[in-house]
This record gives structure tokens, sequence and C-alpha cells, in this order.
């Protein structure tokens, strides 16, 4: 494919927010609550460079012997486990979600040398080494690489290193989060993967229904988020089957990292909870239940719910979805016919929320909880060795 320039895909002026001064606002509260605005303004930004990304994905996207793999790594990776099931069924072929992590330390594993491949890389700041690392290791690995790096940061190393075969795609300056955990970064690149790979006039008039969802679901979330955080629960459980599983695991590492590790964490999809997992679960524990809208799998996720709350041994289980007539304690609006990815935006932020009312009230700064730096917001002391080709 004839693709040998890189190109850089910039935001104009939208949403230049994120490099104002707060004052004495929390970063991370203002992130979490900014995702509607942010949202709108990453497919913005979509339509206005929607010539050149198209020019660049369409070609590639008609080649049915092309390999695609989301890559990223923590909650980075985490987007192309939530979007990895949907675009496989939608594109018809194997989307793979590998993290930079993985790719790095055992590439053998991971890179196919005649398979054409497209490495969808995400990075909030672009600054990772295991970023950096993984598109080296694609150009030294496979024959036919191409990159589309989607990215917070104009000025971070992954969207400067776009060389050949590459689109760089940088979203609105407020999606750079400047807190630790990373919240509206998360949403609008996931956004903006689901749009660049799904179809940009695809999701166009969807963007709308998903950012007042988003708007929806944080204001129904405050309450129930205030009283779970007083309850002080020790453990807590995220369950979700299909796109959701991928985004239980996003869920559980926020109240991790912003807990700073005091509350104990897990995910698991609805039918995998039962062989093993469950045992996790006492008096202490907190359950949340992502309930899907696709009919086979919300049967699953009701039926978990369900269970959980007929065996009385955890301190509480919470439901959310979109379907009114599951009696859910967070109730989406007007998303009752809505695709599951769609659905990844609004279902997040009660474990956003959750998560940052939870580290207050230990506490902690949750726009640096781990004051020990032990963990940075771009990690910090990795060595990256040489892997033979």
């Amino acid at each position: 494919m004839p693709i040998t320039e890189p190109a850089i895909l910039m935001p104009d002026t939208l949403l230049a927010t994120g490099a104002d001064n707060p004052g004495t606002e929390l970063w991370t509260r203002r992130e979490i609550e900014q995702q509607p605005e942010t949202l709108r303004a990453t497919q913005q930004v979509l339509r206005a460079r929607q010539a050149a990304i198209e020019a660049f994905v369409a070609p590639l996207l008609a080649r049915p012997e092309l390999r695609i793999v989301l890559t990223g790594a923590g909650t980075s990776a985490f987007i192309g486990e939530c979007l990895a099931p949907w675009l496989s069924k939608l594109l018809g072929r194997c989307v793979e979600a590998i993290a930079t992590t993985d790719i790095v330390s055992a590439p053998q594993y991971h890179l196919r040398r005649d398979t054409p491949t497209l490495l969808v890389s995400f990075g909030r700041s672009g600054n990772s080494p295991e970023s950096l690392a993984a598109v080296e290791l694609l150009d030294g690995h496979v024959a036919e690489a191409y990159h589309l790096v989607i990215t917070c940061n104009a000025a971070g190393a992954l969207a400067q290193r776009a060389g050949a075969n590459s689109l760089v795609v940088v979203l609105p300056e407020a999606t750079h989060d400047r807190g630790f955990a990373m919240t509206s970064s998360f949403s609008a690149m996931m956004l903006a993967a689901l749009s660049i790979l799904g179809g940009i006039d695809a999701l166009d008039p969807r963007v709308p229904v998903i950012a007042t969802g988003v708007e929806g679901a944080l204001v129904q979330a405050e309450l129930l988020v205030e009283r779970l955080a007083q309850r002080g629960f020790k453990r807590v459980v995220y369950l979700g089957s299909g796109v959701f599983t991928g985004l239980a695991r996003e869920a559980a590492l926020k109240m991790m990292e912003l807990s700073d590790g005091a509350v104990v964490t897990c995910f698991d999809s609805a039918l995998g909870f039962r062989h093993g997992p469950k045992t996790i679960v006492n008096a202490d524990t907190l359950i949340v239940v992502f309930v899907a809208n696709d009919p086979l799998v919300r049967l699953y996720d009701l039926d978990i719910a369900s269970e959980l709350r007929r065996d009385g041994h955890s301190g509480e289980v919470i439901v959310v979805s979109a379907q009114p007539a599951d009696g859910a304690d967070i109730t989406i609006p007007g998303m009752e016919q809505a695709a599951d990815p769609d659905l990844l935006f609004p279902f997040i932020v009660p474990a956003q929320l959750l998560g940052l009312r939870v580290s207050q009230l230990l506490g902690l700064t949750p726009d640096n909880p781990n004051a020990s730096g032990a963990v940075n917001r771009v990690v910090q002391g990795v060595r990256i060795h040489a892997a033979q080709a």
C-alpha cells in the first residue's frame, strides 16, 4: 500500500481549557465532569480531519488480510479490551487487544512478520517507554507495518515518533488529564478509536446521545456514590460481560489507583465470577454489575446480579443499566436502544466518581494519591531490552 509519509492531525483551538489553572479545584473531579464536553469536542476534531483520516484508514480496512492490534499500557490498554470484541464483529475480522507491556516483553508471541499489521496506539501523554518500544518493535519485526496513534499530547514522544505509514491523531488539550488517574483521556481516546475504525459518519449521530447519557450518569451517581463511599467498603468488585469485561477492569483500576491500594479490587465477567473469584465476597464487599443492552449478554448479567443479591453475602450489589425495567441503581437516560459500546462512556462514570470520593475520605490527594512515589503519572523505571528481529 503506497502510504509513506507520516501525518499528524491536531485540533485547532477546540476545548483548550485543559491548560487553564483550576485554582483549588481538583483536576480529577474536573476531568471526570468535563467528559460530555470532551466527547463532543473529540468527535468535532475527527469530523474536521475526516478526509485525511479516511484516506489513511479506508485502504487498510479494505484489505481482508490486515491484522489490527489495539495497544497501550494500563488504562490505555483497557481501551483496546473494551473495543476489540465490538470492532471484530463490526469489521468482520479479528481485532486484538494486546498491551504494549506484553508486546515489549515477549514480541515473539505477538508479532507476525508476514502479516500486514495496523498498530493502534493509545497514549495520554505518549511518553510511556513501552509505547515507543512497541512501535519500534512492530517496524523491526513486521514486514508491512502501519501505525495509527491516538494521543492527548501533541508534544509527547509517541506523537513525535510518527514515521512512514503512520497517522497521528491528537485530541483536544483538555483530554490530556493532569490528574494521576486517567478519566477523560480514557473516554476520549476510546471514542476516537470507535469513530475512526467504525466510521466517523456512523458515530456522528450517536455522540450527542452518548454525551447526554454521560451527563445523566454524572447526576444520578452523585448521591449514590456519596452513600457508598461513606460505608467504607474494603473490597470492590466490578462485573461486566462482552465489551464490559474490559470496562470492569478499568473500573477496578480506578478504585485501586485512587485509594492508593487501600481498597482491594477485582473484576470479571458475569459467568467467570462464579469460577473461583466469587470467594472474594464478604460483608465488606461492594459489587457493581454493568448490564449490557445486548439481549443475550444482559440475561447473564441480570442472573449474576440476582444471585449475588439472593446470597446476601456481600455488603451491597449495585446495578448499572440503560433499561428502566431493570430497576437499576443507576439507569442511563435515553440509551435503551444504544449499542453496547456506546454505553461504555456513561457506565464508567460511577466508578470514576466512587474512586474519587473514596480517595478523599481516605485523606488522600486524588490528583496524586500515591505520595510515596512508588507509581507515577507517566511510568518510570522501565528498562527496554533489545529483542532479536
